[in-house]
């Protein structure tokens, strides 16, 4: 089997996904991480959008983390999808559904000012309002089964750790069983060892340094 390398940065949500199914997988892989700020000149050549993650595959390189995600589930053992068409299908929808999540997470904290935060805040509390409809008994997205919804979700539960540091946005209040499925996802060691040990003063750091409305609102919070 060719030897596979994750090309990393280590705050990339859409990177933990593909660390995760291939930690869900046992699959063996190399994790290079890359700053962003300053890209190399080999990331560059390997990189069509200049973005992580990109999972190399002896010389062939593969970017876009669904396209990371169905390589991974296509080759590798341990079905992390449904085998049916229909459930296989409706996953997809909501891992993409995952995806807008983090977009409106990303406006989140990006935000400018208090108008356009609220806006995202409420966008962001439809969304799990959505989500928390959708779920089962749990304790993950599909019952018992881990699956791709969940490599997918766990890294949007992350940037929640640091919100409710610094504020009640009330963004997932009032949904137990999104409560719940982010306890077993937190707990779950695949994805645990998806970020590294010093992730969270990263992700501390990296918010505190936008120009940013939720920015101010981490200043006020230490003052």
């Amino acid at each position: 089997m060719s030897k596979l390398t994750l090309v990393s940065h280590k705050l990339c949500p859409y990177v933990q996904r593909a660390a995760i199914a291939l930690h869900e997988k046992g699959v063996a892989f190399e994790r290079i991480d890359v700053d962003l700020d300053k890209k190399p000149d080999w990331f560059l050549k390997l990189s069509p959008l200049g973005k992580v993650p990109l999972l190399q595959v002896g010389d062939a390189v593969i970017f876009e983390s669904a396209v990371i995600l169905e390589y991974v589930e296509e080759t590798q053992a341990t079905p992390l999808h449904p085998a049916d068409p229909l459930p296989r299908a409706q996953h997809r929808g909501w891992i993409e559904f995952g995806s807008a999540v983090l977009a409106d997470i990303w406006g989140f904290y990006t935000a400018p000012d208090a108008t356009a935060f609220d806006a995202k805040r409420r966008s962001l509390a439809d969304k799990f309002a959505r989500l928390e409809a959708a779920l089962g008994e749990g304790p993950y997205f599909d019952g018992q089964h881990f699956s791709l919804v969940d490599a997918a979700f766990a890294p949007v539960f992350r940037y929640f750790d640091a919100f409710e540091r610094i504020g009640d946005f009330g963004i997932l209040d009032g949904k137990p069983k999104i409560a719940a499925w982010r306890a077993a996802l937190a707990a779950r060691p695949s994805v645990r060892s998806a970020v590294a040990a010093d992730f969270s003063a990263l992700l501390w750091d990296f918010l505190r340094s936008r120009n940013a409305h939720l920015a101010q609102l981490m200043t006020r919070r230490a003052a």
